[in-house]
């Protein structure tokens, strides 16, 4: 899918495909887990590398009282999505090299290098390479307790509460063209500078600087009242963590429609239209990587693994993964035992 970069300013849970982690002062280790995993709270940020999300992330970015953290996404021939997911945090991120195609709130988007994207709060979003080589990002992400929101406060009360219930509709792709491109830039490469700098203090300036993107944006946003669109999103959240919680047992077209009220007719048109794949192709991708996360988390047979994520039959789970990932389960397993060695 993708390598993600953590670097813990410390702060959904992330299936990682064939994850590196690499700490800020530490030896590289490749393929640790297939899962974000954080780290104590220091006062020099960690890095981390990983692969493809899920959808709903449970796993908290950052501590309670830091909740804020660095990626860099990486995305290749070998891993060409991250899969859609959602969380409480927002994010701010810079394109770095290349072009892909995002989908935030249902809305879809080609970026390229050199773009901003905002991700606000509770926002579904995925990412898919473009037809480039490679595709790197640079992304903090952030909950906006950190700036303020659960106080009661003005600032709180009139902006950060309600961007947090999505009150407001704000710029989410923002290119060299747009007028506050230039302003939001300069707060981005400083917040990049003030994370690879080791500074006492730096907590405060990254406070100050999210709070200025967060100001900019607001330029530029306006208050909104519930829409369809919205309605949808909540539906597909609904399906996307039913699927989450249930991976391991059989699923049916009938139970994920029921979760949102629609015919299986309706529910198979809405979920293609708004995921561009079809549930069923999106259920094996889910449980692929799934199945990935167990292989390099425990030392479990390939019969083990497809059946604890689901695939009853081990041709068809043999077939699934070779499609997916270019290679046999067990050309993987051998794959990742001579990383480790």
């Amino acid at each position: 899918m993708l390598l993600y970069e953590k670097k813990s300013l410390i702060s959904c849970s992330i299936v990682l495909l064939y994850n590196i982690i690499l700490p800020y002062k530490s030896i590289e280790r490749e393929n640790e887990n297939a899962q974000r995993v954080l780290r104590p709270c220091e006062k020099k940020m960690k890095k981390q590398y990983f692969h493809a999300p899920e959808q709903k992330e449970e796993t908290k970015h950052g501590e309670p009282y830091f909740p804020v953290q660095k990626y860099i996404t990486r995305l290749s021939g070998e891993y060409p999505a991250v899969t859609t997911h959602w969380h409480e945090e927002a994010e701010l991120t810079l394109i770095v090299k290349g072009k892909c195609h995002y989908q935030v709130d249902l809305v879809d988007y080609e970026v390229k290098e050199g773009d901003l994207l905002f991700v606000p709060p509770l926002f579904l979003h995925a990412i898919s390479k473009g037809r480039c080589e490679e595709f790197i990002s640079e992304t903090y992400v952030f909950h906006l307790n950190f700036l303020g929101g659960n106080s009661t406060d003005i600032c709180s009360t009139r902006y950060l509460v309600p961007i947090m219930n999505q009150e407001f509709a704000m710029p989410c792709l923002i290119t060299g063209k747009h007028s506050v491109y230039a302003s939001l830039r300069k707060v981005f490469d400083q917040i990049t500078s003030l994370c690879d700098e080791n500074v006492d203090g730096y907590e405060l300036a990254l406070k100050a600087l999210l709070l200025r993107a967060i100001f900019l944006l607001l330029q530029y946003s306006k208050k909104i009242t519930k829409k369809e669109k919205e309605q949808h999103s909540e539906k597909l959240k609904s399906v996307l963590d039913y699927i989450g919680e249930h991976y391991a047992e059989p699923i049916s077209i009938a139970e994920l429609a029921k979760v949102c009220y629609f015919s299986e007719y309706h529910f198979m048109r809405f979920f293609k239209k708004h995921m561009n794949m079809t549930c069923v192709e999106y259920m094996n991708n889910f449980r692929l990587e799934k199945a990935v996360e167990l292989f390099e988390q425990a030392h479990l047979s390939i019969l083990e693994v497809s059946m604890s994520v689901g695939f009853r039959n081990l041709s068809y789970f043999h077939r699934a993964f070779k499609k997916k990932y270019g290679m046999t389960p067990l050309t993987f397993i051998n794959k990742l035992k001579n990383t480790v060695q």
